[in-house]
Parts: structure tokens; sequence; C-alpha cells
């Protein structure tokens, strides 16, 4: 799959979701649907999303034993989404079983990519609230190593850190990179953050922009913006 922007529709309503997906008359944005949107709107929000054109990345960061993420993926890949993710902090064995129910009869499955630290975490957040002492650079890429060794595709990481991922996992583990912000915006509750040019020359291989986008006067603008800057 080629670098592309990932829109994160971070809305609470299939209503708000359509209203801002309706304003894109040429190019179909790469879609992010998250937590909020999923559970307002349960499954049928993805197929709908889906048969308008749009590729989707499902973002609900499944956490749990190995049998219920794997059980969990099964029904998640029949939705024809293009993207999953999941907490590497789960450990290998829920990855593994994560790749297995993901995976269906014909061979094929979404891509799977784990979440190593949030981009709303930094060093005094690892180590007061998660007792993690270690550099949250070194937590990331041990992260990051244990899911392609468990068969994930990549992982959700800061573009500070996607050059790292693909030098120490390869150029070819995808690096899914939030907290990405234009140089004249606003950083609002990201704290490790690139400009989308900037996140492409780090590597970054997917970004995923949220509010610089759909909180714009004319997002349309942003998002052929954010084209322009990561893609060219």
């Amino acid at each position: 799959m080629e670098r592309d922007v990932i829109v994160a529709c971070d809305f609470s309503s299939a209503e708000q979701l359509y209203g801002f997906l309706d304003k894109f008359t040429d190019r179909k944005p790469f879609v992010k649907i998250g937590m909020e949107l999923f559970y307002a709107e349960g499954p049928q929000i993805v197929r709908e999303t889906k048969a308008r054109g749009h590729k989707i990345f499902l973002d609900l960061k499944l956490h749990d034993i190995p049998n219920t993420v794997k059980k969990t993926m099964a029904v998640v890949s029949r939705l024809d989404i293009d993207i999953c993710n999941l907490h590497a902090a789960g450990a290998t064995d829920m990855m593994k079983g994560a790749i297995e129910g993901l995976t269906r009869e014909d061979g094929s499955r979404p891509l799977l990519v784990a979440v190593t630290q949030l981009t709303s975490t930094d060093q005094e957040t690892l180590e007061r609230d998660l007792l993690i002492k270690k550099p949250i650079d070194e937590v990331v890429m041990h992260y990051a190593l244990t899911a392609k060794n468990a068969g994930l595709d990549g992982v959700v990481c800061s573009p500070l850190e996607a050059a790292k991922v693909h030098e120490t996992c390869g150029k070819n583990f995808l690096t899914v990179t939030p907290g990405v912000r234009f140089a004249d915006g606003d950083k609002g509750d990201q704290k490790r953050v690139m400009t989308p040019e900037q996140a492409k020359l780090a590597g970054s291989d997917f970004i995923v922009v949220g509010r610089p986008i759909t909180a714009a006067q004319n997002p349309v603008a942003a998002y052929n913006r954010c084209i322009k800057e990561f893609i060219g």
C-alpha cells in the first residue's frame, strides 16, 4: 500500500461523518474510524463508509487476553477494512492470536499494526504512571521489534520515531504516525509532533491527521495541503 494521508474522523455520529465526507468530490480520503464513532454507530458505519469508496483504518486498539482478541479479529476481518490495530503491550501471544483471527480462509487479511506508546505519552508519564524507567525511545523500539517478530505489518508511533523504527525493523515494516500538525497550527493534546513534510522526511508511511483537517474552515483545502506536503 502506497504512502497516504489518513483522516482521523473522530465524530460522534454517522450524520457528522457523512456530512464531512460529502465535502470531498474528487479524491476520496483514507478514513480512520475510531472508538467514539464505532461505539456510537456500530459495524454499519464501516460498511457504509467502505461502500462509499473509502479505504478504512479501524482504530479500536484491542488489548485483551489472546483468545478474546483472536475471536474479535475474526469478526473485524469480515468488515472489509484495510488496516486495524491493537496494543503491543498485550504481548506476543495476543498479537499472534490477532493475526490468526484476522486471516480469512483465502489467506487474505487487513494490515495489522501495533500501538507502541500513545503520542500523548511522554517520558514523565511513562515513569510516573506506568513505572517504566527506560527511555521512551528504547521502549518504543522494543515494542516495535516485538510486534515485528509476532508477524505484524507495522506500528503506530510518533513521527519522531519513524526513522528509527525502520532502522530497527526494516524499511518494509510500516509506520503509521499520528501526532502530525501543520507548522502554523495548534498542537492540541499531542506532545510529540511533526509537520506532514517532516513526517515524510522522517520515513512515515502513513500519517494520521484529525483536527487540522476536520476542524479546519476549509477541510478539503486542509486535506489537499496535507497531501501536497506529505505525498507531493
